[in-house]
């Protein structure tokens, strides 16, 4: 159609998407479509602003390397990524779950570690901590077998891709659950981080005012066929950040007790102390066992 005015534009645009042929994404793209026009009608955008957008969309593209999404960052600090994980687990946002975030530093391929081994893979100095976990179904039935990557960042607030003195996969570790459900292997306390800011993200948080920080957290990625991939996130509730994540990804189920042990440790001869414990119970849902796409290589 020929479009008149304003008015007519909407319209015209929503004939087109409704032509397409997937009704999925016919669905996906006429609600886009209405919302998105809704929005710059909303805020009567003006056209150097649309430009600005536009121009901010594309650095953000630019700014993705094989070490760094910046539309990952941007998706957290925008409370998407929370909301599409709380939306899509736990009854559809309606109870607690395990799923989290996959944040932008996951990568394929890290090595496999027998139960009871280290992640760390270069020296890591830090307290040491001791993580005992369990994999079970919604009824609490262990679930043997499952494949377990887990990652974090090191004490200095790093990544290993991040930082030239860590070596190469340095805490990052791939395990299987036994007959019980259990794994367990020995690294070093995380701490809490910023997250990069010479970015989009980092002047979108300068203009509100917010600071860049994440609370210590433990990931992992939990693959076993007949169940959808677990991915989460443990928090430890200490942080000074717990209440303020910049990702908006801490819920009450993803907050681990870290335990702070004065005492020698009872079996390890070398830690004297002090050191950290975290027992912590995953739960899986049904469904289907898909890997995400790495952020990062």
């Amino acid at each position: 159609m020929v479009v008149k005015n304003e008015s007519d534009l909407t319209p015209a645009v929503l004939a087109v998407m409704n032509r397409t042929e997937d009704p999925r994404l016919r669905e996906i793209l006429v609600a886009m479509v209405t919302h998105l026009h809704a929005f710059v009608r909303e805020v009567r955008l003006t056209e150097v602003e649309f430009r600005e957008a536009t121009a901010m969309l594309n650095e953000i593209g630019k700014l993705h390397t094989d070490h760094h999404n910046e539309f990952v960052l941007m998706a957290g600090s925008l409370g998407v990524s929370s909301l599409v994980c709380l939306l899509n687990n736990g009854d559809r946002g309606q109870t607690e779950t395990s799923q989290s975030l996959l944040g932008p530093f996951w990568r394929l391929n890290s090595p496999r570690v027998e139960n009871g081994g280290t992640i760390m893979r270069s020296e890591t100095p830090g307290t040491p901590l001791f993580v005992h976990a369990r994999v079970v179904d919604r009824d609490g039935k262990p679930i043997a077998g499952a494949e377990v990557d887990v990652w974090h960042a090191s004490p200095v607030g790093l990544y290993e891709n991040q930082d030239p003195d860590q070596a190469e996969m340095n805490l990052r570790g791939k395990f299987m659950t036994d007959e019980q459900g259990r794994f367990w292997f020995r690294t070093v306390k995380m701490v809490g981080y910023p997250i990069p800011v010479d970015g989009v993200v980092g002047r979108l948080l300068k203009a509100q005012g917010r600071h860049p920080c994440r609370p210590a957290h433990l990931h992992a990625l939990i693959f076993k066929h007949g169940y959808k991939t677990l991915i989460s996130q443990v928090f430890d509730p200490s942080d000074p950040n717990i209440d303020s994540d910049v990702q908006f990804g801490v819920t009450a189920a993803l907050t681990g007790d870290f335990i702070r042990h004065e005492a020698p440790h009872p079996t390890e001869t070398d830690i004297p102390g002090p050191w950290f414990s975290l027992d912590y119970t995953y739960v899986m849902e049904l469904g289907e066992a898909v890997l995400p796409r790495p952020p990062i290589k």
